[in-house]
Protein backbone atom coordinates (compact mmCIF):
# COMPACT_ATOMS: atom_id res chain seq x y z
CA UNK A 1 0.00 0.00 0.00
CA UNK A 2 1.17 3.55 -0.98
CA UNK A 3 1.99 6.12 1.86
CA UNK A 4 -1.02 8.36 0.73
CA UNK A 5 -3.29 4.88 1.29
CA UNK A 6 -1.75 4.53 4.64
CA UNK A 7 -2.69 7.26 6.03
CA UNK A 8 -6.03 7.49 4.21
CA UNK A 9 -6.78 4.46 6.12
CA UNK A 10 -5.70 5.56 9.21
CA UNK A 11 -8.01 8.38 8.68
CA UNK A 12 -10.64 6.64 7.39
CA UNK A 13 -10.52 3.19 8.36
CA UNK A 14 -12.49 0.40 6.52
CA UNK A 15 -16.09 0.31 7.87
CA UNK A 16 -18.31 -2.43 6.57
CA UNK A 17 -21.13 -0.82 4.21
CA UNK A 18 -23.75 -3.75 5.18
CA UNK A 19 -23.45 -3.77 8.89
CA UNK A 20 -21.04 -0.79 10.12
CA UNK A 21 -18.86 -3.13 11.60
CA UNK A 22 -15.00 -2.29 10.60
CA UNK A 23 -14.01 -3.59 7.86
CA UNK A 24 -11.47 -6.08 7.01
CA UNK A 25 -8.04 -5.73 5.25
CA UNK A 26 -8.86 -2.65 3.84
CA UNK A 27 -12.32 -3.54 2.34
CA UNK A 28 -15.28 -1.87 2.73
CA UNK A 29 -17.00 -5.37 4.49
CA UNK A 30 -16.40 -7.05 7.71
CA UNK A 31 -15.27 -10.75 7.63
CA UNK A 32 -18.73 -11.94 8.34
CA UNK A 33 -20.65 -10.09 5.44
CA UNK A 34 -17.95 -10.95 3.13
CA UNK A 35 -18.75 -14.73 4.20
CA UNK A 36 -22.21 -14.02 2.93
CA UNK A 37 -21.58 -13.16 -0.36
CA UNK A 38 -22.63 -15.87 -3.24
CA UNK A 39 -19.00 -16.30 -4.63
CA UNK A 40 -19.25 -18.15 -8.26
CA UNK A 41 -17.06 -21.55 -7.36
CA UNK A 42 -18.67 -23.71 -9.80
CA UNK A 43 -19.45 -21.87 -13.45
CA UNK A 44 -18.55 -22.61 -17.17
CA UNK A 45 -14.86 -22.02 -18.02
CA UNK A 46 -15.68 -19.76 -20.97
CA UNK A 47 -18.69 -17.49 -20.15
CA UNK A 48 -19.17 -17.69 -15.84
CA UNK A 49 -22.39 -19.55 -15.94
CA UNK A 50 -23.06 -20.99 -12.58
CA UNK A 51 -23.10 -24.56 -12.56
CA UNK A 52 -25.41 -26.79 -9.96
CA UNK A 53 -22.77 -27.97 -8.40
CA UNK A 54 -18.86 -29.18 -8.71
CA UNK A 55 -18.86 -30.39 -12.42
CA UNK A 56 -15.03 -29.82 -12.79
CA UNK A 57 -12.50 -27.38 -13.72
CA UNK A 58 -12.27 -26.32 -17.10
CA UNK A 59 -15.92 -27.45 -18.00
CA UNK A 60 -18.05 -25.32 -20.64
CA UNK A 61 -21.84 -25.07 -20.50
CA UNK A 62 -23.92 -26.39 -23.69
CA UNK A 63 -24.70 -22.66 -24.95
CA UNK A 64 -20.45 -22.23 -25.11
CA UNK A 65 -20.05 -25.58 -26.85
CA UNK A 66 -22.16 -25.07 -29.36
CA UNK A 67 -21.80 -21.33 -29.83
CA UNK A 68 -18.59 -20.21 -28.36
CA UNK A 69 -18.64 -16.21 -27.37
CA UNK A 70 -16.67 -13.80 -28.87
CA UNK A 71 -14.27 -13.55 -25.50
CA UNK A 72 -11.93 -16.24 -24.32
CA UNK A 73 -13.33 -15.91 -20.98
CA UNK A 74 -15.43 -14.37 -18.45
CA UNK A 75 -14.28 -13.44 -14.41
CA UNK A 76 -17.41 -13.29 -12.59
CA UNK A 77 -16.44 -13.58 -8.71
CA UNK A 78 -19.51 -13.45 -7.66
CA UNK A 79 -23.61 -14.58 -8.16
CA UNK A 80 -26.17 -12.19 -8.76
CA UNK A 81 -28.50 -13.10 -5.81
CA UNK A 82 -28.28 -12.39 -2.03
CA UNK A 83 -26.35 -9.32 -0.97
CA UNK A 84 -25.10 -9.15 -4.59
CA UNK A 85 -28.56 -7.19 -6.33
CA UNK A 86 -28.75 -4.35 -3.30
CA UNK A 87 -24.80 -3.43 -3.55
CA UNK A 88 -24.91 -3.06 -7.36
CA UNK A 89 -28.36 -1.11 -7.66
CA UNK A 90 -27.01 1.02 -4.78
CA UNK A 91 -24.10 2.02 -7.54
CA UNK A 92 -26.30 2.01 -10.69
CA UNK A 93 -29.23 3.60 -9.83
CA UNK A 94 -28.89 5.79 -6.61
CA UNK A 95 -24.99 6.98 -7.13
CA UNK A 96 -23.25 5.18 -4.24
CA UNK A 97 -19.89 5.30 -5.84
CA UNK A 98 -18.17 3.76 -2.70
CA UNK A 99 -19.78 0.77 -3.97
CA UNK A 100 -17.39 1.14 -7.06
CA UNK A 101 -14.73 0.85 -4.81
CA UNK A 102 -15.44 -2.15 -2.71
CA UNK A 103 -17.20 -3.91 -5.71
CA UNK A 104 -13.94 -2.69 -7.73
CA UNK A 105 -11.23 -3.74 -5.31
CA UNK A 106 -13.03 -6.83 -5.33
CA UNK A 107 -12.94 -7.38 -9.50
CA UNK A 108 -9.49 -6.69 -8.96
CA UNK A 109 -8.40 -8.61 -5.94
CA UNK A 110 -10.04 -11.91 -7.49
CA UNK A 111 -8.85 -11.49 -11.17
CA UNK A 112 -5.18 -10.92 -9.91
CA UNK A 113 -5.06 -14.23 -8.13
CA UNK A 114 -5.70 -16.20 -11.41
CA UNK A 115 -3.24 -16.77 -13.65
CA UNK A 116 -1.34 -14.18 -15.61
CA UNK A 117 -0.80 -12.02 -18.04
CA UNK A 118 -3.08 -9.53 -17.08
CA UNK A 119 -4.69 -7.07 -20.21
CA UNK A 120 -3.09 -4.30 -21.45
CA UNK A 121 -6.25 -2.19 -21.38
CA UNK A 122 -9.14 -1.72 -19.59
CA UNK A 123 -12.76 -0.84 -21.96
CA UNK A 124 -15.86 -0.33 -20.24
CA UNK A 125 -18.97 -1.10 -21.43
CA UNK A 126 -20.40 2.70 -22.40
CA UNK A 127 -24.01 4.13 -21.97
CA UNK A 128 -25.76 6.17 -24.61
CA UNK A 129 -24.64 9.99 -24.22
CA UNK A 130 -28.32 10.71 -23.01
CA UNK A 131 -28.60 7.86 -20.49
CA UNK A 132 -24.99 9.49 -19.28
CA UNK A 133 -26.42 12.65 -19.02
CA UNK A 134 -29.55 11.29 -17.31
CA UNK A 135 -27.84 9.32 -14.36
CA UNK A 136 -24.46 11.08 -14.63
CA UNK A 137 -22.36 9.07 -14.59
CA UNK A 138 -21.24 5.52 -16.14
CA UNK A 139 -21.11 2.39 -13.07
CA UNK A 140 -18.51 0.61 -15.75
CA UNK A 141 -15.89 3.14 -16.21
CA UNK A 142 -16.14 3.49 -12.22
CA UNK A 143 -15.44 0.16 -11.17
CA UNK A 144 -12.75 0.12 -14.19
CA UNK A 145 -11.12 2.82 -12.85
CA UNK A 146 -10.63 1.47 -9.29
CA UNK A 147 -9.65 -2.41 -10.69
CA UNK A 148 -7.00 -0.42 -13.36
CA UNK A 149 -6.00 1.29 -10.29
CA UNK A 150 -5.29 -1.31 -8.16
CA UNK A 151 -3.55 -3.78 -10.95
CA UNK A 152 -1.70 -0.74 -12.79
CA UNK A 153 -3.33 -1.74 -16.00
CA UNK A 154 -4.55 1.57 -18.41
CA UNK A 155 -8.24 2.55 -18.57
CA UNK A 156 -9.72 4.12 -21.75
CA UNK A 157 -13.35 5.65 -20.77
CA UNK A 158 -13.42 7.40 -24.93
CA UNK A 159 -12.02 4.19 -26.71
CA UNK A 160 -15.43 2.69 -27.60
CA UNK A 161 -18.85 4.55 -27.77
CA UNK A 162 -22.64 3.48 -27.78
CA UNK A 163 -24.23 4.58 -30.84
CA UNK A 164 -27.02 3.38 -30.63
CA UNK A 165 -29.67 4.25 -27.86
CA UNK A 166 -31.15 0.52 -26.22
CA UNK A 167 -34.16 -0.31 -24.05
CA UNK A 168 -32.77 -1.09 -20.05
CA UNK A 169 -32.03 -5.12 -20.35
CA UNK A 170 -33.12 -5.34 -16.49
CA UNK A 171 -36.43 -7.52 -16.31
CA UNK A 172 -35.68 -8.76 -20.60
CA UNK A 173 -35.55 -12.23 -21.50
CA UNK A 174 -32.59 -13.68 -23.35
CA UNK A 175 -33.92 -13.14 -27.01
CA UNK A 176 -35.47 -9.50 -25.82
CA UNK A 177 -31.98 -8.83 -24.73
CA UNK A 178 -30.27 -9.49 -28.34
CA UNK A 179 -32.57 -8.10 -30.18
CA UNK A 180 -31.85 -4.90 -27.90
CA UNK A 181 -28.43 -4.97 -28.81
CA UNK A 182 -27.88 -6.10 -32.18
CA UNK A 183 -25.64 -5.19 -34.62
CA UNK A 184 -24.29 -1.61 -34.44
CA UNK A 185 -25.25 -0.42 -31.07
CA UNK A 186 -21.10 0.61 -30.58
CA UNK A 187 -18.71 2.14 -32.61
CA UNK A 188 -14.63 2.47 -31.90
CA UNK A 189 -13.42 6.65 -31.62
CA UNK A 190 -9.97 6.14 -32.09
CA UNK A 191 -7.86 2.81 -33.25
CA UNK A 192 -7.03 0.18 -30.99
CA UNK A 193 -4.16 0.80 -28.46
CA UNK A 194 -3.72 -2.75 -27.34
CA UNK A 195 -4.48 -6.35 -28.17
CA UNK A 196 -5.15 -7.70 -24.50
CA UNK A 197 -8.42 -6.03 -23.37
CA UNK A 198 -10.80 -6.43 -20.75
CA UNK A 199 -14.62 -5.53 -21.03
CA UNK A 200 -15.69 -4.14 -17.52
CA UNK A 201 -19.38 -4.26 -16.61
CA UNK A 202 -21.17 -4.58 -13.20
CA UNK A 203 -23.48 -7.45 -14.17
CA UNK A 204 -23.98 -10.34 -17.18
CA UNK A 205 -26.71 -12.18 -18.24
CA UNK A 206 -27.10 -13.23 -21.25
CA UNK A 207 -24.19 -11.90 -22.54
CA UNK A 208 -25.26 -9.78 -25.66
CA UNK A 209 -24.39 -6.56 -24.33
CA UNK A 210 -20.73 -7.76 -23.55
CA UNK A 211 -20.73 -10.17 -26.51
CA UNK A 212 -21.78 -6.91 -29.13
CA UNK A 213 -18.54 -5.67 -27.58
CA UNK A 214 -16.11 -7.90 -27.56
CA UNK A 215 -17.01 -8.31 -31.70
CA UNK A 216 -16.35 -4.80 -32.20
CA UNK A 217 -13.21 -4.96 -30.68
CA UNK A 218 -11.98 -8.47 -32.14
CA UNK A 219 -12.65 -7.09 -35.71
CA UNK A 220 -10.45 -4.03 -34.81
CA UNK A 221 -7.72 -5.93 -33.70
CA UNK A 222 -8.43 -7.21 -30.09
CA UNK A 223 -6.72 -10.76 -30.06
CA UNK A 224 -7.27 -11.87 -26.45
CA UNK A 225 -10.54 -10.24 -25.46
CA UNK A 226 -11.75 -11.19 -21.38
CA UNK A 227 -14.81 -10.01 -19.56
CA UNK A 228 -14.75 -8.94 -15.91
CA UNK A 229 -18.26 -8.25 -14.55
CA UNK A 230 -19.12 -7.90 -10.61
CA UNK A 231 -21.43 -10.82 -10.97
CA UNK A 232 -22.92 -12.87 -13.39
CA UNK A 233 -26.60 -14.49 -13.01
CA UNK A 234 -27.89 -17.47 -12.14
Amino acid sequence: MTLLGCLTEGLYPPTCVLCGAPGEAGFDLCAGCRAELPVNHHCCARCAQPFDGDLGAGRWCGRCVARPPPFVRCHAPLRYQGLVPGLIADLKFHARLDRAVLLGRLLAETRAALAPPLPELLVPVPLHPARQRERGYNQALELARVAGAALDVAVDPGLCRRVRATPPQVGQQRRARQRNIGPGAFTLAQALPARRLAIIDDVMTSGATVSALARVLGRAGGREIEVWVVARTP
